[in-house]
């Protein structure tokens, strides 16, 4: 099934079309980002200049005002582009969507980050720690923040921040040690004492630039504690993460453009024809499709949902479901794609072993599988428990 049928507006499809613009020049950096793991500054110039960074602000202080549904819908057709910069801008895009939705700020605050954003800022949370592991399941961090006079000192490092090469500002998950609580505190990157370590080597995602931020003595003023959060780790679930299962959706949707184009095209000289007409190769074509649109389906449902004020209250593991079916989902259909083109699938110059790789680094996004699973299981029983009462 198209993605065409869940195109709504005018809007949307306006945006897409702007998409379509910078469509080649970033699909001919993503192979060369991630043969040598650099960051693809040159996409973000781009997304910058056509306003993407910007497209959940609300209208008022100068975005577009788009909503998780409309989000996503882009999204996955720039992931389909190039992953890493799908999945790295995702993180501005998601963050700016959730603090403006919840208003999590002073109104001051938000007006003056507002023009920030609405100028072509960046922005992440900086959340996770080696020493902590994945903030999802409970850890304290260790970057600390201490009072002094008007200002906080915060020493600490943070890893896996993505975007960190170019992000214009970090949301930092600190342990505010005078009130003996969890507070976020906005850290321009120009602050002293703020510093980016190139440590970013995997296998997967490789452009992220997902490197380690170091916050040495870094003073700023008490107005950059910014968040007081009613939870302890650092990580609360919300709508807007939809937008990492959309990275992941783009890829595998780019593997299956790629599988099937070659199918159309590859003719051996053992069949007449093309590779398209025999029925295991048709099968394999068929089983992507379906898995494709199942995974539209429910993200696409739950984003519904979610943009719906009476039916988002009800919500309780269905972002949850949503990621874990499209993360697996992509990479059911990456491997499929692999399966269809064969060995020529393992070229490095091949863009599917990319996505074999990109798509797999979804597992470790959170909230994670056994997450999903043990959270879906608690309810059935409480529920049970209840129903009995």
């Amino acid at each position: 099934m198209s993605k065409e049928l869940f195109i709504q507006t005018d809007e949307q499809r306006q945006w897409l079309e702007k998409l379509e613009t910078i469509s080649e020049s970033v699909k001919q950096l993503a192979q060369q980002t991630d043969e040598q793991a650099t960051f693809p500054f040159e996409n973000f110039r781009k997304l910058r200049e056509i306003g993407y960074t910007k497209i959940t602000l609300p209208k008022e202080y100068g975005g577009d005002g788009f909503t998780l549904y409309d989000a996503i819908l882009l999204h996955e057709t720039l992931a389909s582009y190039c992953g890493s910069t799908g999945l790295t801008v995702s993180w501005t895009i998601q963050n700016v969507g959730e603090i403006f939705e919840n208003r999590y700020w002073n109104p001051q605050k938000l007006d003056w980050f507002g023009g920030e954003i609405a100028n072509g800022a960046t922005v992440n949370r900086a959340v996770s720690e080696f020493a902590m592991g994945s903030p999802v399941r409970g850890g304290r961090p260790a970057t600390s923040a201490k009072r002094d006079g008007n200002h906080y000192i915060i020493t600490g490092r943070k890893n896996y921040t993505s975007g960190a090469p170019d992000l214009d500002y970090f949301l930092v998950s600190a342990w505010i040690e005078d009130e003996d609580q969890l507070g976020f505190f906005l850290v321009p990157k120009t602050v002293q004492g703020v510093s980016v370590e190139n440590t970013w080597d995997v296998a997967s995602m490789r452009g992220t630039g997902s490197d380690d931020l170091v916050l040495d003595n870094v003073r700023i003023d008490q107005t950059n504690l910014v968040e007081i959060p009613n939870y302890t780790t650092g990580f609360k679930l919300n709508g807007w993460l939809l937008l990492i299962p959309a990275t992941y959706l783009g890829i595998a949707q780019a593997a299956r453009d790629y599988a099937v184009d070659f199918a159309n095209s590859h003719s051996p000289n053992s069949i007449k024809g093309t590779i398209a007409q025999l029925p295991n190769i048709q099968t394999l074509i068929g089983e992507m499709d379906l898995a494709l649109t199942n995974a539209r389906f429910t993200i696409y449902g739950v984003a519904g949902l979610y943009n719906d004020p009476t039916k988002k209250k009800t919500l309780i593991n269905e972002i949850n479901i949503a990621k874990h079916v499209v993360t697996n989902t992509a990479i059911e259909v990456v491997d499929k794609a692999m399966r269809l083109v064969g060995a020529k699938s393992l070229q490095r110059s091949n863009p599917l072993q990319r996505y074999y790789r990109d798509v797999r680094a979804g597992l470790h996004n959170p909230p994670m599988d056994d997450i999903t699973i043990k959270r879906l299981a608690e309810t059935a029983i409480e529920n049970n428990l209840k129903a009995k009462e």
